[in-house]
Parts: C-alpha cells; structure tokens; sequence
C-alpha cells in the first residue's frame, strides 16, 4: 500500500430539530417538543469537536478547514449568536482557510429569512434554502411549513444581503405532479438566479411516512422527460451541472460537496453525524456520532456514553468501491493520481476492471485520467458493482 496524501479536510456539523418531520424525510431529524437546548448543545458540539481532534490528532494534526456544512434538520431554528459561537468556537481549535466556504441549510420561513443577514455576521458565508417547490399545493402535500411567497422572498433576500453564494433546494417527481408543473417549478427557481441549484428527484426512502404509505408518483417516462427538458433549461440559463444533482453558475460548486465526491475527508460533529479521515499510516477510519439527541447531550451532561457511536477502518478491498461511489457522481474527470493518493492503492489493483469498463464503453480515459460516459451514467449500479470487493463463501 502507499502512503496516504490526506486530502482537504471539511467539518460537518448537524443539528437535528426540525419543526416537524417532512413525510419524505430520512434524514436524522426529530420534531421539536419545546424549546431548543442551543446553549447546551453549542457547547456539546464544541466538546465534541474537542474528542475528535484529541482522538484523531494523527490526521487533523497542522491541517486547515477548506469548508463547514450545517446541516439538519432545521439549522435556522438555531440563534445567529449561538451559529456565531460554535463558529468561533471551530476556528479557534482548527485554523480555517483563506476563503472558507460555510455553508448553513434554512427554510425560507419568514422567521429564519429574518435571520439570514445576521448568520452572515456570524460567519456563514453559503445559505441553502430549503424551497423544494413553489406550489402552495405541492409544499403542502410534501409536509412543508412555509408558503411559496415566503420561498420567492427567501431567495430575494439571499441575492441583497453579502452571501458568497447561495443555493436553492428543488424537488421534482413529486406526488401526482405533472411535467408542466415540474418544468415551471423549475422556470421560478431559475428566474430567482440563484448561483446554484440542487434540482433533485424525490425517491421513498424506508422509514418514512411515504414509505408506509406512497403516494403516486410520476412513472418513468414522465421522470425522464421532466429531467430532460430540465436538463435543457439549466444549461440554456447558464447552469453547468457538475454532480449527478447539482448545478451551478460557473465557479458556485459547493465545495463542501465537492471534497465529499473527490473522497476527501471530514469530521462529523452533532448527533448522528458521520466523518471520515485518513491517516499517513495507510489508514482511512469512518465514523458515526450518537444519533438521539437525548443521548448526545447525555455525553456532554455526565459521559454515560460517548460522542463516537461507531468506527471501522475502511479495509484496503473496499476502498476502490467507496472511491468511485463517490468519485462516479461528479460530471468532471477522474484524475488517476487522486486514486492513488486518496486510497493508498497501486492502480494496477483495479486494472482488470478498469479494462473491463472501458470495453463496455462505461469509461474512456487518458494517459491521466477517467471519465465516466453516458451510458457508464446509465448503467451506474452496474459499473460500481464491478468494483465491490467480493465475499467469502
């Protein structure tokens, strides 16, 4: 194996309220009953992050933060002044880069908008928005608390207030929706110029209240027209998809997202959330954080039981799976080298199945790099299965 190049190091952080659970959601959300402990919980995560550099100083070591998500849940239900703590807070245990992206998810609720200009004080420097759709009926149907005016107006407000940028969340497939109603859907959000757009098709995850009982779906033909002509807007709108949902202004790629596909690293701190870091050793670990809020806070209270929930080393067999799992959903170029820095593996390791890929026409490359072409984009499950490492019997 050769020694590993740690890539960027990026830091999610989750907080997992929500006003009410959406019925689509699988996310690690809970519904508030009463008040936020924010104060609590801002110095739990502090703590965490605490735990995980004291733990992992191997990998995290001299390092630099290239990025922070806020993720949930509901971020904005979280005061400016506490996001402004638990961002001092970071900064003072990990340097942060010239440029950081901070990157903080919200509704476009008239409270949380009210806020937007005050987590930009705080050090946000990204706000995700939440809309998912501007049809009072279909934001209903989805369990959605705000209206469609208050999505129009979030966004508005987005463009006035010194954000580096900003992206707006949209579904489509949704409940008994038609390809009009998709495409126009669309036709707002583009007109609101967001830099970028997360446009993304609603799927039933287990768990959920769709799950339990679904409802009816737009079929295949339908699901592929809408991204076809959707497809077709973006671009003539100036949007370049980049990954296998999003879409950008040219230079407004999340680069959160990015250093997630190009298998970079970070640390997860809040409940439920997952890390991964590599190590100079060779080794890459993975790790989950207690996902009931009562029990994270439960650590910070009176230690019953740690922040870390799981942890596994990542083996060398599985690594050429999780590296393109991630790798295959970004648009652009794989260069060879970022193989063999990231997972600590010769090429000649995949070689056989790199041939293989090519042969069906589901990868060209160069002398220097990878690409994966449409029909791979097609047969995805297909080409990823190849490079699952196999059982034992």
């Amino acid at each position: 194996m050769s020694k590993l190049i740690p890539p960027a190091l990026g830091l999610y952080i989750h907080i997992p309220w929500c006003v009410q659970k959406c019925p689509y959601c699988d996310f690690n959300s809970h519904a508030l009953k009463g008040d936020i402990p924010e104060e609590l919980y801002i110095d739990a995560l502090l703590e965490d992050l605490d735990s995980d550099i004291g733990k992992y100083a191997d990998s995290v070591g001299e390092r630099v933060l290239t990025s922070i998500f806020i993720g949930g849940g509901t971020p904005s239900l979280i005061s400016p002044q506490q996001i402004a703590r638990l961002l001092n807070g970071v900064e003072q245990r990990i340097p942060f880069s010239e440029g950081i992206e901070i990157t903080m998810e919200a509704n476009p609720g008239t409270i949380e908008a009210e806020r937007f200009a005050q987590y930009v004080e705080a050090g946000v420097t990204r706000i995700s928005i939440g809309v998912q759709s501007f049809e009072q009926q279909k934001l209903e149907r989805l369990g959605r608390i705000h209206g469609k005016d208050e999505a129009v107006n979030a966004a508005k407000l987005a463009h006035s207030i010194g954000l580096n940028s900003f992206n707006l969340d949209l579904m489509h497939g949704l409940p008994e929706q038609s390809i009009e109603q998709a495409l126009d859907d669309l036709d707002k959000a583009i007109e609101l110029a967001p830099p970028h757009l997360s446009w993304y098709q609603l799927t039933i995850e287990p768990n959920t209240l769709f799950y339990y009982k679904t409802p009816t779906l737009p079929d295949d033909d339908d699901l592929w027209d809408i991204f076809e002509r959707g497809h077709e807007k973006l671009n003539a709108a100036g949007y370049v998809q980049y990954e296998i949902s999003g879409y950008s202004k040219p230079g407004y790629q999340c680069q959160h997202n990015l250093n997630y596909w190009r298998f970079g690293d970070y640390l997860g701190i809040g409940c439920g959330s997952h890390g991964k870091l590599s190590f100079t050793d060779g080794r890459i670990v993975r790790t989950t954080k207690t996902k009931h809020p009562r029990g994270y806070l439960a650590s910070y209270q009176n230690m019953v039981k740690p922040y870390l929930d799981t942890e596994h080393l990542v083996a060398d067999e599985d690594r050429p799976f999780e590296f393109f799992m991630n790798r295959f959903r970004l648009i652009e170029a794989c260069p060879k080298q970022d193989f063999v820095d990231t997972t600590g593996l010769p090429l000649s390791t995949i070689q056989p199945t790199i041939d293989w890929a090519i042969e069906k026409s589901y990868l060209s490359e160069t002398q220097t790099h990878w690409q994966i072409t449409h029909k791979g984009k097609l047969f995805l499950n297909d080409l990823l299965e190849a490079f699952m490492a196999e059982e034992d019997e």
